[in-house]
């Protein structure tokens, strides 16, 4: 049985707060009373309430300011504003407060429970609507990760099962990508969650420092050590190192990564003695480190000691099923970070950001989610809050056709050989998603591969 419905009257007369609480009880409601608007905002705070019936003239706090303290499309109950004074304006301006409802006092009975049960209806509504949205989000979702398009899902089934292992990762993916995202849930699902998990950027330490800070020194290495010092792998030690952007990694240093992944042991900077370290290595890289091998940018014995497992995050532009699902979610979280309460993004502007090729992947969506919140002065993200590249961004005309061509069979078929070469590079040479792409069935873009001699080999 649904628990009876929660009713808070803030009313200054003592007689409408005493026939309104009889009337209500009577009618299976739980009902509480406040005189003013400062003693309802102490009880609100208190308690969990469903529905306010509030006045308007009060004294100490009169309703309006209650509502502006507590009213909102996100608050926990609907305000409804009651008065004696028949005043269309005050109406407007409670609605636009975030009040459910508005009536005038003297009401009928009849007139007070239709209201109440119509603003009932909207919060179980409201309600239903944010626990199947939780819903979404915790089966669309993976350590803070958000994607439900099937590549995601493959990915985070690929997480589950070697996180539990200590061999080493190797994660790439372009910028924005989240490669640091999925090193921590790789650390939040092992053995190893309630160790260090020890993150650093390869490339962002000086090459004459990167070693001490990896490593350590002991005192007198050189002529700034004036005391022992621990490196990276020693704070990791029962943990998770992270070694973001490895591919810019000194090759002096990855002979001694080498060592550390073969030996499970490191020398401090200015020591004969080798300490031993227990460290998960987690590697991730935006260079293809296959190709840097060929040309001697990356040694071969430490890329396939990295590569025991290898995971390669999906660029936005390959999913755009799943823009709706983050700017969702990074539309909560600026509202909660700034304060703000923008409630939407217009369908106009959401076409957009779907269209758009995101070359800075989800860092870039998550900044313009940011920049549109913040520019924002209603409670929705229209598109002329959007950057100029999104807006401008267009889909990619097909090839015009040759002058003097009038011939039809020969047009489509060279149309339909452009774009299914487009939908192959787009994903990456992956034929059941091109298939999707292209709006045609898997063995139909078979056939046409066939007949148009396209080696989808060729774009992965």
């Amino acid at each position: 049985m649904a628990d009876p419905t929660r009713i808070l009257i803030v009313d200054d007369e003592e007689n409408v707060r005493h026939q309104l609480t009889s009337f209500l009880k009577l009618r299976g409601f739980e009902v509480d009373s406040a005189a003013d608007g400062l003693q309802a905002l102490e009880l609100y705070r208190q308690n969990s309430f469903d529905i306010v019936l509030c006045d308007v003239r009060m004294p100490k706090m009169d309703g309006m300011t209650f509502l502006g303290k507590v009213g909102s499309p996100d608050a926990p109950a609907a305000v409804i504003i009651m008065s004696a004074y028949g005043d269309l304006d005050l109406a407007r301006e409670a609605v636009s407060k975030g009040a459910a409802d508005y009536f005038s006092k003297p009401y009928k009975n009849d007139d007070l429970l239709l209201r109440i049960s119509i603003v009932e209806q909207r919060l179980k509504l409201s309600r239903e609507n944010i626990r199947l949205k939780q819903e979404i989000h915790r089966e669309n979702s993976f350590e803070n990760i958000i994607g439900r398009s099937d590549s995601m899902q493959l990915m985070f089934k690929t997480v589950e099962k070697i996180a539990e292992f200590k061999s080493t990762v190797l994660i790439t993916g372009e910028s924005g990508t989240g490669k640091e995202l999925i090193a921590r849930a790789l650390h939040n699902r092992s053995p190893r969650r309630d160790k260090p998990f020890v993150a650093v950027n390869c490339g962002a330490i000086p090459e004459n420092l990167l070693e001490s800070e990896l490593f350590g020194y002991i005192r007198g290495a050189f002529t700034d050590a004036i005391r022992n010092k621990q490196g990276l792998f020693e704070e990791a030690d029962s943990g998770t190192l992270f070694l973001d952007e490895i591919g810019e990694l000194p090759l002096g240093l990855q002979v001694k990564l080498l060592r550390v992944l073969q030996e499970s042991e490191i020398r401090r900077v200015g020591e004969n003695k080798p300490r031993k370290v227990d460290v998960r290595i987690l590697a991730a890289s935006i260079r293809d480190l296959l190709a840097e091998v060929k040309i001697g940018g990356f040694r071969e014995d430490l890329f396939y000691r990295l590569n025991v497992l290898s995971i390669k995050i999906p660029p936005l532009r390959d999913r755009p099923e799943d823009i709706p699902m983050l700017v969702e979610h990074f539309l909560t979280r600026c509202n909660t970070k700034l304060g703000t309460n923008i409630a939407e993004v217009d369908p106009a502007a959401m076409k957009l950001l779907v269209e758009y090729s995101w070359p800075g992947n989800v860092r870039e969506l998550e900044n313009l989610v940011e920049r549109a919140v913040i520019l924002c002065d209603g409670d929705s993200i229209i598109p002329e809050l959007l950057t100029d590249k999104v807006q401008q961004a267009a889909p990619e005309p097909v090839s015009h056709i040759p002058a003097g061509q009038l011939s039809i069979k020969k047009t489509v078929r060279a149309l339909e050989e452009e774009l299914i070469k487009r939908a192959l590079e787009k994903t990456g040479g992956n034929r059941t998603r091109a298939a999707k792409l292209l709006e045609i069935s898997h063995r139909t873009l078979l056939y046409k591969l066939k007949d148009y001699k396209i080696d989808a080999d060729s774009y992965s």
